[in-house]
């Protein structure tokens, strides 16, 4: 059974199906989309079940499973030679926990919309298509596949941030699309310099092929990436530009400083599903870019800089966190608490030691519920009162006692308490991080100490803003009128929120559910990148 392609097209059919029924079924159109991701959510559930963690992935398509390969594009261009593109899609360890991890923010995003009014057929049509191009992002191993889904995610975010959005809807989403459209214009230049600088040892023809990509003997002697003579562009490096041009690319969506003022505003202005799906799919998909194509095509550049990307990951962490504590509104700090927490990642990576970006990809699963789980408690506020000022409320865990007990469990997991998630990858993150030195990747160890500051300030902001709204004595901007809206959780919403607090316990518990699948590619990775150092 081809279980990828199911995965991936599924909610395409959920499109067609939305979009043929008229408008007087416009209350079936969210039925329908939950019915189609939870199959999809089923079926990522069997693809963790079958997988076969001693497959190692990444640079060996043997070592990847549930592959799919179709010949897509074949044509003879005469002396420039010939095109070869192919539908080729596989899953390793790297991709598989961020498979699962999609299928199931975006059964928590359809929850969350259960109460959209505004043109629902348009809104669910889009959802399922992004959902589409999410799927296959974690599932292509062609570059021009890659390609294709990574640039269709960007238009149904830019119509809901838009559209559904809050009052400075058209700047937050613009601005989301030009920086997200700045880096995938040049990462374009990139994958056609690639493209002409390898070949299918079988075919002899040029390919997208990211598996080709990654091995040294594919490359043409004197073509512009090749590893055969050293390539400049304006005296610099090619490989190393190439490198450089993609990070920054996949760094847009991470988002690190300074290239992170789109998330903010696209969170403020989002409505909640969307703002659940930015932070638990959209920033992994920047961490995962890193790790599958610029770690694994230019293992060289990744070994010479990695010292700069653990800088930027360490000013990421403090920046956010720093950030996050002079906020007032609640979404804006939550936000730029996304920024702090996905600097372990950067770091993780940066590291070059199994532990580090066994971390880091820890941390971008735990990060990915538990930000999905904060977003939508701050939609539950929202929804009631319209209002995400901290310093609006005060006492509320006399009125929402329920809400109050969810807030607390989600902020306690999300500053690193152990027990919970977030603390086995933060904790991995920096026991990478001050090893490698030690290992001989270069990352000196006063980076893992700076990043453990990272913790300290995300209990400072976090603790002091349960403090502020949630305890002594009730204050309200709206007086009795929000006492009365402030109604507790209800059935659909502790439906929703359980299942990931619950998640959020186990994975702090039993972290080999993530890590046993992880572990063969991770090592492969990061013996394939040590070579080079």
């Amino acid at each position: 059974m081809p279980i990828l392609s199911l995965l991936i097209f599924l909610p395409l059919l959920a499109t067609a199906l939305i979009l043929a029924l008229p408008t007087r079924y416009k209350s079936s159109y969210k039925y329908i989309a939950l019915a189609f991701t939870a199959i999809q959510f089923v079926l990522a559930g069997i693809c963790y079940a079958q997988f076969d963690a001693s497959k190692t992935g990444v640079q060996d398509l043997a070592g990847y499973q549930f592959v799919e390969q179709l010949s897509w594009i074949r044509l003879d261009l005469g002396s420039i030679g010939k095109l070869e593109i192919d539908y080729l899609i596989g899953i390793d360890g790297i991709s598989m926990p961020l498979l699962l991890l999609s299928a199931f923010v975006m059964l928590m995003a359809i929850g969350a919309s259960w109460n959209i009014q505004k043109s629902p057929k348009g809104y669910f049509a889009l959802l399922m298509v992004l959902n589409m191009a999410v799927m296959g992002i974690f599932c292509a191993l062609d570059f021009f596949l890659f390609y294709l889904f990574y640039e269709v995610m960007l238009l149904p975010l830019y119509f809901l941030i838009g559209i559904w959005g809050g009052a400075r809807r058209e700047y937050a989403a613009i601005k989301f699309f030009l920086y997200t459209l700045f880096g995938s214009v040049f990462m374009l230049l990139i994958i056609v310099g690639l493209y002409f600088s390898v070949i299918n040892p079988l075919t002899g023809a040029h390919t997208f092929n990211m598996i080709y990509m990654m091995n040294p003997q594919n490359y043409l002697e004197g073509s512009i990436f090749g590893w055969e003579g050293y390539q400049e562009i304006l005296g610099v490096s090619a490989r190393l530009i190439g490198f450089i041009v993609l990070f920054f690319a996949f760094a847009i969506k991470v988002p690190i400083v300074p290239l992170h003022t789109w998330l903010p505003d696209a969170h403020v202005e989002a409505p909640t599903p969307v703002s659940i799906i930015l932070a638990g799919i959209l920033l992994k998909i920047g961490g995962y870019g890193i790790i599958r194509i610029c770690y694994s095509i230019f293992p060289d550049m990744a070994a010479l800089s990695n010292w700069w990307l653990g800088l930027i990951g360490v000013v990421s962490i403090i920046y956010g966190a720093l950030n996050a504590l002079s906020q007032k509104d609640l979404k804006r700090m939550i936000a730029y608490s996304s920024v702090s927490h996905m600097g372990f990642v950067l770091l993780g990576i940066a590291s070059l030691t199994a532990e580090g970006i066994s971390g880091a990809m820890f941390q971008m699963i735990s990060h990915g519920f538990l930000s999905a789980a904060l977003f939508f408690l701050v939609g539950v506020v929202y929804d009631r009162v319209h209002d995400r000022n901290i310093y609006s409320f005060r006492g509320l865990a006399q009125i929402m006692p329920k809400y109050t007990g969810y807030v607390a469990v989600a902020f306690f997991a999300s500053l690193g308490l152990p027990g919970f998630s977030a603390f086995i990858g933060e904790a991995f993150v920096i026991i990478g991080s001050f090893n490698a030195e030690s290992v001989g990747t270069g990352l000196p160890r006063w980076m893992a100490i700076a990043g453990s500051i990272g913790i300290l300030l995300s209990a400072a902001y976090l603790l002091w803003t349960l403090q502020r709204m949630f305890f002594g004595q009730i204050r309200l901007k709206g007086g009795e009128s929000w006492s009365n809206a402030l109604t507790d959780l209800n059935s659909r919403e502790q439906i929703i929120l359980f299942p990931t607090l619950a998640l959020a316990l186990l994975l702090g518990v039993m972290p080999t559910l993530v890590f046993n699948n992880l572990n063969a590619s991770v090592l492969n990775l990061v013996s394939f990148i040590q070579q080079f150092i």
